[in-house]
Formats: structure tokens, sequence, C-alpha cells
């Protein structure tokens, strides 16, 4: 495992060793504190800008750019080469406008909801305790894996891998909490939309495969790994690795008959929430997948055999161990949810993974 020097490989190296888990404190009474950034918390969506945001606790950073509100064709023509059944028929969806991760959500990023870096920070004197800190130390946490979830491929400035839905839904309350704005998975027409970027090809650069290179990290050029997030061409909105590097979770579950059920006349915000543990949706395509499935409309779908290297009894509720092409990016919509409907897009939407919880908040194995 290739990490950097200092105090976060030591950090990392005690969890790794064994560290017991914590039973996690209680919220806080109220509300989160919500933060002022500037440029970042707009009025309105004519003021929407690119901003960069520090995670409070460390000196991570990630950056958030801006999707205008609007209306797209979602879903994949008749005659779209490679076109699978599951991507029709198109349907008009309209959209409220939110910011979108410039890039996937980075082990940088990552590691420190994983790995509670943030209170090891704390706790080592290295940063300062925030208003906020709380809120965010009361958010359920993954379970330590059982090994290093990079698998050999790198950590700095590489995409975050292997988590389920759920830890990914769990980092974005995690985030939410941390920073005092709300955070969350893209639903599946709001990562389209923001992957077409007003196009209406195969890829939001075009319909040519051969140009896929400049814009992808894919099966003939990634070296058999996912490389450094932002570093080919972004789309026309500014958003990079929306094709391949990793595939990306959304919010939907897959429905064949979604698109079908919504395509009579326009439809606003649609999400189609899961009920099932499979299967969910990942978006974009990966370092180890085809052309084909890197367009824009291609859905993926997890499945049982995500899990198949897990040796933990019942098996975690956090990995997918053999998914190690899986990521996620987040958003931010313009307009907040209100305060009780915002656990929706967070927490457990199933009983059999909100008892594995419980159990795990009193310290059971």
């Amino acid at each position: 495992m290739r990490r950097g020097g200092g105090l976060l490989a030591v950090l990392l190296d005690l969890q790794l060793a064994g560290a017991q888990e914590e039973i996690y404190p209680p919220m806080p009474p109220g509300q989160p504190p919500v933060l002022e950034v500037e440029d970042a918390q707009a009025a309105s969506a004519e003021r929407m800008k690119p901003y960069s945001e520090r995670i409070p606790g460390s000196d991570v950073r990630f950056d958030m750019v801006p999707v205008p509100g609007g209306s797209f064709l979602m879903g994949s023509p008749d005659d779209e080469e490679h076109r699978r059944e599951g991507e029709g028929p198109q349907h008009q969806v309209a959209l409220d406008p939110f910011w979108m991760g410039r890039c996937e959500v980075s082990w940088d990023e990552y590691n420190l909801f994983m790995h509670k870096l943030d209170v090891q920070y704390r706790q080592a004197g290295v940063f300062e305790r925030v208003e906020q800190d709380g809120w965010a130390d009361a958010v359920s946490r993954p379970t330590p894996p059982y090994a290093p979830m990079d698998f050999e491929m790198g950590v700095e400035g590489r995409p975050a891998i292997c988590m389920t839905q759920f830890a990914a839904r769990q980092y974005t309350k995690w985030l939410s909490m941390k920073t005092g704005r709300f955070h969350r998975l893209p639903t599946e027409a709001e990562w389209e939309y923001a992957c077409r970027a007003g196009t209406q090809t195969a890829y939001s650069f075009g319909d040519d495969a051969g140009q896929l290179g400049e814009h992808a990290w894919y099966f003939e050029n990634a070296d058999d790994r996912y490389q450094p997030v932002g570093q080919l061409k972004p789309n026309p909105w500014g958003l990079h690795d929306m094709h391949g590097n990793v595939a990306e979770w959304v919010l939907d579950r897959f429905d064949e008959g979604f698109y079908g059920a919504t395509a009579n006349g326009s439809c606003r915000n649609p999400l189609a929430w899961p009920t099932e543990l499979y299967p969910r949706i990942v978006r974009g395509g990966s370092w180890d997948d085809d052309p084909e499935d890197l367009r824009s409309a291609f859905r993926g779908k997890s499945h049982r055999g995500w899990k198949t290297q897990d040796p933990q009894l019942p098996q975690s509720i956090w990995y997918h161990t053999s998914a190690i092409w899986v990521g996620f990016r987040v958003v931010r919509p313009l307009t907040e949810p209100e305060p009780e409907e915002r656990d929706r897009y967070w927490d457990a939407d199933l009983d059999s993974i909100r008892e594995i919880m419980e159990k795990q908040r009193k310290g059971d194995r």
C-alpha cells in the first residue's frame, strides 16, 4: 500500500492494526450549525459559482461545480450503438440546480471519515475542535476493514473505492455535519444530466469512442488500476472523470420500468428510492470497463457478487470488497430539504442494515 509519511500513515497503521470499535456518542440536541462560505451559500441560481471547501478538522479540500437547473432527454436513443434495454425509453426530465463534486471523492477525503482521522487529528492536537464536531462524531462510520481497501493501487489523490451505497450515504451525512451544508449522493437523473452537460451524444465529448483516452480512464489506458482524479479533460460543465476511472453510486434502485413510468410528460426531480439491497445503480463505467460501458446513458447495477471476498459473517454493510472499481461523488442541492426529510437521503433504508448498525453501536461483534 502506497501511503504518504507522517501522522496520516501512523494513524492509518493504528487503525489497521485492530483499533477497538467505538460506541458512537449521541447526537447533540438541536440542529447542526449552518456555516457561511463566500459564494457557496447562494441565494439564487443566478449567484451559483464554483467553490473550494476545506473539511473542518483537516487540511483536505474538495471542489464543487455549479450545475444549472434545466431539462434534458434522459436515456439513449434506439439507434445508439451498444444501447442496452434498460436505457429507455428516452424521456424528458426537469431538474433543479445543484452543485456537484468536480471530481470523485478521493481517499484523502474518505479516509477522514472511514478511519476517524478527523477525531484522531483532534485528539493529537493537530487541529482544534470546532462547533460542528459533536454532530459529525455521532455519525456511524465503517468498521475497521480487514485489509487496505485500495488493494495496492495507491491512495493519495486516488478515488475511494469498495464502499457500499449505504457507506457512501453515511459519508455524505458526515460531510454535511462537518461543513454545515447539506450533501448527498446524486440521483440517477442528476448524474446523467451533469454527465451529458447539454449534449445528447453517446459521450459528453461526442460519439467517437476513439477520443475516449483524452477524457476517461478505462480498460485500454488505465494500466489495470484507477488513476488520480482530475487528470484528464473535463466535460463541458467542468466535471472530471464522469466517464471512467471509477463507477459512481447514485441514490436510485435499478428498475427497468422506471423510465417508462415517468415518460408521459415532463418529470421533475425523479428518484426511484431503493426497496431492496440489490440491485442499486452505479454510473459512468470504470478503469476496468470497455468504452460502451462508459457512455452517458449506461446503467450499471450492484449485485451480491460484489461481496465475494468479504470474509465476515454476516457480510459487512460497509464494504463491497470485490467491487474495486466503484466509488462516488457528492452533490449539494441549491434548495435543501427540510430537516425532517434529510435522513432519508443518508441513513439505512432496510431493517437488516438497521439491526446490524444497532449491534455495532452497542459494541457487539
